[in-house]
């Protein structure tokens, strides 16, 4: 009886293992869908959908983008979290991932516990920007309308402890500026105030403010990187109006629930780099300002603890309290 029960054993262990295979090998079978926790068009937004689109070429089946914005984006990243580990829902995001927990008291994960990454999407410089009715013509004028009205002008940014939320204290904290913060549910949210000057200035990522620049809807007073951008090559960086050795760059990725198999997300990881290295993607992210980010999943994963750890510091060095 032994030798019999030890044979169906093993016959059904070697039959769970090529099923385990077969499905892995399968994947994906279905629609995977990607949680952007901002509102819709944002950078992150913006981008997601485009890389989205061209990961379902290389995965034959369609990758759909599903926006939950709110908490900061804490929503879209909580909700992630709790989903199965199996390749099929995965979480479009900037670096805020990375910078919630030195905000929040219980921002309700761990980014190393509870994530795994996939792989980094772009980096983008932002535009200091401002609605057309307001009276500044340089970023040297919003400074001294500044200074001469402590906590009277008001920043938007996409919630507190987000990407464009950091990058705008750093330049106000660099620039010895008080200016009211006001946090919305992702930039997008945002921009009908900012427009219509509810609202005075907000960071704006080059790739999803440029347009609006050009269509007469914004002003650019200022872009954030090293240099000046081929696009609106008019735009002087703040480094260059009194602020030198300002510069600032937002990232954009991909994760997945901590347990995904590592040959699923090997696979997307794939897509993803087949998306990034497409002419069409690239012409388009260099019109807007943006770089491609190419990483593998252990080099993101990495990434991801430096930048937790960087932001940690530049948390610590403004001042934010945790909420």
């Amino acid at each position: 009886m032994k030798p019999r029960i030890t044979h169906t054993l093993l016959a059904l262990s070697m039959a769970f293992a090529a099923t385990a295979a077969a499905a892995a090998d399968a994947f994906p079978s279905r629609p995977i869908r990607i949680v952007v926790n901002t509102a819709p068009g944002g950078l992150t937004d913006i981008t997601t959908r485009l890389v989205a689109q061209k990961m379902g070429e290389k995965l034959g089946q369609s990758v759909v983008i599903d926006n939950k914005a709110g908490a900061d984006g804490l929503l879209g990243i909580r909700y992630v979290k709790t989903q199965p580990a199996d390749g099929y829902t995965l979480l479009g995001t900037a670096g805020t991932v990375a910078i919630q927990p030195a905000v929040k008291l219980d921002p309700g994960y761990d980014l190393v516990k509870d994530f795994t990454g996939v792989g980094p999407m772009v980096r983008s410089p932002v535009l200091v920007v401002e609605g057309m009715s307001q009276p500044d013509q340089t970023l040297a004028d919003f400074m001294a309308r500044a200074k001469a009205t402590p906590d009277q002008l008001t920043y938007a940014s996409a919630g507190v402890g987000t990407t464009t939320h950091l990058g705008a204290a750093l330049f106000l904290q660099q620039a010895g500026l008080k200016v009211m913060h006001v946090p919305y549910k992702g930039n997008g949210a945002a921009m009908a105030d900012v427009i219509a000057g509810r609202v005075t200035m907000i960071f704006e990522a080059y790739g999803s403010g440029a347009g609006k620049v050009k269509a007469g809807q914004l002003k650019a007073l200022a872009v954030s990187s090293t240099k000046r951008l081929p696009g609106l090559p008019d735009v002087p960086t703040i480094a260059e109006q009194g602020v030198p050795g300002y510069s600032y760059y937002l990232w954009l990725g991909l994760m997945a629930p901590a347990g995904t198999p590592k040959d699923v997300v090997a696979k997307l990881s794939d897509a993803l780099h087949f998306a990034l290295s497409s002419k069409e993607l690239r012409d388009r992210m260099r019109d807007d300002g943006s770089e491609p980010m190419i990483m593998s999943p252990d080099e993101y994963n990495e990434f991801l603890k430096r930048d937790a750890v960087q932001m940690q510091k530049v948390i610590n060095e403004l001042g934010i309290q945790k909420q």
